[in-house]
């Protein structure tokens, strides 16, 4: 019963950007159909995996959704399209809206049917200039938006991508707050509306929003960059037996930090003494708590930090996170148990609501695993599935 139960959404996105959104508002409680190509979602394929189809990207990307193949460019898959759309509440899709407009399923045609449509795109650039049609990845956007740059002036200078599909979890998460403004607006008005979510100008502005700095003003005051950020020692910091995250930020917290470690003399420090001194010194801060951290063992920094109220985290690798003790005591990883896959380790959704809470509805679906059952929802007889599996159009159900 979570807060989007009642909503119908047609998901025609493949790999991760539109996927990861529609996943998120399937565990709000939308009914999300996902609506893949005869060969299925590219994301099938990354393995490792147990059956074929069923990678763990598509695993972790696409639970809360019922799977449907039809090929759109075959005029009868295009009509069955057509026929979901018509008491949807939601499209989305993220190829270009070129490619959109070739499969006849622009938003002219579309609202046309279904006046009262969200008909949300997540695709690479803005419609309204010269990179209108231009592909678009995620490494692409992270080029295009100065991460791999703001990498390089803080390590050895080598040009790096974050190792993370940064820009496809953003702009997805943008996505969904787009689609519920526009449900909100469409529950006032009656009206639906189109929404475009490009991820070349979403990720602009996440970026120039922390390193703007002085080319916020004209003239510029200097050259941009948010200078903690870009410190070379914003690091972990290497313990006498490990690393760990630590932030002294605050006043208080660097009180708190020169009573716990009896540093007095960092304390008359002008560069260390104020929020604005340190600021001005932030390579030579940083540099020092470096030196400091390498005194003690990991466990010792924590238990003594803890005590001093300065905010500590363990660094994680992508195995220990699954035991840290929070996560453990708040079961976010919780193993479930998979129609096909049998066990496999899922995640919880992570906003909580106190009257409409929200869980995932089902596990990531095999191809094809609802075709029959959808096509029947929207009145295709026994006989009429039967044709559009002989004729291509759809598949037959997965055994």
């Amino acid at each position: 019963m979570g807060p989007l139960k009642g909503i119908k959404v047609v998901d025609m996105t493949t790999v991760l950007m539109g996927p990861y959104a529609t996943q998120m508002l399937g565990d709000y409680g939308a009914d999300v159909i996902k609506v893949e190509s005869l060969d299925g979602d590219v994301t099938r394929l990354i393995g490792p995996m147990r059956h074929a189809g069923m990678g763990p990207v598509f695993l972790n990307t696409n639970r809360s959704k019922r799977s449907i193949c039809l090929d759109l460019k075959k005029p009868a898959g295009r009509d069955a399209v057509l026929r979901l759309l018509k008491d949807a509440d939601v499209l989305v899709y993220n190829v270009r809206p070129q490619a959109m407009a070739r499969l006849q399923l622009g938003y002219d045609v579309v609202s046309a049917i279904n006046p009262r449509l969200v008909y949300a795109g997540v695709f690479g650039f803005g419609q309204d200039g010269p990179y209108a049609a231009k592909p678009a990845y995620d490494d692409l956007i992270q080029g295009a938006t100065a991460l791999p740059a703001l990498m390089a002036q803080t390590g050895d200078g080598v040009p790096r991508y974050v190792p993370n599909a940064l820009v496809d979890r953003i702009v997805g998460l943008t996505a969904v707050g787009a689609i519920c403004a526009s449900l909100v607006h469409r529950d006032r008005t009656g009206r639906g509306q189109r929404v475009d979510i490009p991820m070349f100008e979403t990720m602009a502005g996440f970026v120039m929003g922390d390193h703007m700095g002085g080319l916020t003003y004209e003239p510029p005051l200097d050259k941009g960059g948010y200078a903690r950020h870009l410190s070379r020692d914003r690091r972990p910091y290497k313990t006498s037996d490990g690393y760990l995250s630590v932030i002294v930020y605050n006043d208080k917290q660097w009180e708190n930090f020169f009573k716990a470690t009896a540093r007095d003399d960092l304390r008359a420090d002008p560069k260390f003494a104020t929020f604005a001194g340190r600021a001005a010194n932030i390579d030579v801060v940083y540099a020092e708590l470096a030196r400091i951290f390498e005194t003690r063992t990991t466990a010792e920094w924590i238990e003594l930090l803890t005590k001093a109220d300065v905010p500590v985290m363990p660094m994680h690798d992508l195995a220990s996170i699954l035991h840290d003790e929070h996560l453990e005591a708040t079961n976010f990883f919780p193993v479930v148990n998979h129609p096909t896959e049998g066990p496999i380790r899922s995640m919880k959704v992570t906003a909580t609501w106190s009257d409409t809470e929200a869980e995932p509805v089902r596990l990531a679906p095999r191809l094809n695993e609802h075709g029959a059952e959808i096509l029947r929802e929207i009145g295709y007889s026994a006989d009429e599935i039967v044709a559009m599996v002989r004729d291509g159009i759809t598949r037959s159900a997965p055994e």
